[in-house]
């Protein structure tokens, strides 16, 4: 059985890809590959489609196929005994003897969870994390195990271009717009607003990148726009949607995380609306952007890189499990080489379930303002060279569309826990 949780990447679907394809290779150890329909929750539910049967062509697309509409994904806490004890029934039920559960950190905290208790039960259960946030924050704060994870090189890659037309936007429209600010996702964790100096690496831009890691006050941006304006006549800034500006009205998901995109006003909104407040030394207007969901679901954007590591990833999960291997997540780390080239491994899913890995502070500028060349030199290779080519007929992309083979049902039916009224 393989699942889907949290939010998706543009390269989700070719981590699925890999799974499936190579169980499909193992037909000895695989007598079948279901799908868990909305990840835990579809486990829980008993709602499993069958990959097995899907047609081969569509497999093969799911690799340039963005985000989780293929079985979907969720954001559900395994948080009781009794959800538990119905996982492991499930298991029992179907003859599942494999779980992979693609996601970030709580995600891989459910892989534990699930490989803790089919060992207290008794079901003899291989369980292997298959990494995925484009967060970048899963992993060991130094780094060494987890380097990055697939779905980050290519949200990077997105705001390495989008910046690039942005800055087209502001230089022409800057009489009337002098000041753009464009919000970039990742919570508190700066990896994604930092890769916008990806479009920049001389710092020819008026860019300021603002990390809530950076501490920096309302007052102290403020200062800092004037400051570029003053000597540019515009600014591009690109915020942390984590940032520390005051109250957002911020809605949590079940792992208690802050859902930004939810929130009743943005940190973008609170900048421009304070900006045009106390103004700036320059004619025109603050105005704002906020890209939303499209920065994870972009597959025009995709890195090539970031599609090769993720099928890797799933099919290095897969060769894991046929040899026995329990209670991990597979890893990539950098080889101590010029050139960029990642070492496949594994790390204990102890040590990366439900843990945010900071962005490192020796990569934020003493500006607060910037990131170093380090973090240039880190990301650059994540973000390949080619373009993706993605189907197109009929004028539209053509995506992978899965069918609805539900396999049979075998337990009573069950509501989640958390779903009880």
């Amino acid at each position: 059985m393989v699942a889907m949780g949290g939010g998706p990447t543009p390269v989700i679907n070719n981590s699925l890809r890999g799974v499936v394809e190579v169980c499909r290779d193992h037909p000895a150890v695989f007598g079948a590959v279901y799908g868990a329909l909305h990840g835990v929750l579809g486990l829980l539910k008993e709602e499993l489609v069958d990959l097995s049967a899907q047609d081969p062509e569509e497999i093969e697309l799911l690799r340039t196929t963005p985000a989780a509409g293929t079985i979907g994904t969720a954001r559900y806490k395994l948080a009781s005994d009794e959800d538990l004890t119905r996982a492991v029934e499930v298991f029992r039920a179907h003859d599942v003897g494999y779980f992979f559960g693609i996601g970030g950190n709580d995600t891989q905290e459910v892989c534990l969870r699930l490989s803790e208790a089919a060992q207290a039960a008794g079901h003899e259960l291989s369980v292997v994390g298959v990494p995925k946030t484009i967060d970048n924050d899963l992993g060991d704060p130094e780094m060494k195990k987890v380097d990055h994870t697939p779905g980050f090189g290519s949200v990077a890659r997105y705001w390495a271009w989008s910046l690039q037309c942005l800055e087209e936007e502001n230089r022409g429209s800057s009489p009337a717009d002098p000041v753009l600010v464009v919000q970039a996702m990742g919570r508190r964790v700066g990896f994604i607003p930092a890769s916008a100096r990806l479009a920049d690496p001389e710092r020819e831009m008026p860019l300021l990148i603002l990390l809530a890691e950076s501490g920096l006050s309302l007052e102290d941006i403020t200062d800092r726009v004037a400051d570029t304006v003053r000597r540019r006549g515009r600014v591009i800034v690109v915020a942390s949607e984590g940032l520390e500006l005051g109250e957002l009205g911020e809605r949590r998901d079940a792992f208690g995380h802050a859902a930004f995109s939810s929130s009743r006003a943005t940190v973008a909104e609170v900048l421009v609306n304070h900006l045009n407040d106390v103004g700036f030394p320059a004619k025109g207007l603050a105005r704002g952007q906020v890209p939303g969901t499209e920065q994870r679901d972009a597959m025009l954007y995709a890195s090539p890189v970031d599609l090769a590591e993720a099928y890797q990833a799933g099919w290095l999960a897969v060769s894991m499990a046929c040899e026995g291997t329990d209670g991990v997540m597979v890893s990539i780390a950098r080889a101590e080489e010029a050139a960029y080239r990642p070492e496949f491994g594994c790390v204990a899913l102890s040590e990366v379930a439900g843990v945010d890995r900071p962005f490192p502070s020796h990569w934020i500028d003493r500006s607060g303002t910037d990131v170093t060349d380090g973090f240039v030199r880190y990301a650059r290779p994540l973000l390949g060279e080619d373009p993706v080519a993605v189907p197109v007929v009929g004028g539209k992309l053509r995506f992978a569309r899965l069918q609805r083979m539900m396999v049979e049902q075998k337990l009573p039916a069950y509501i989640p826990t958390a779903y009880r009224g």
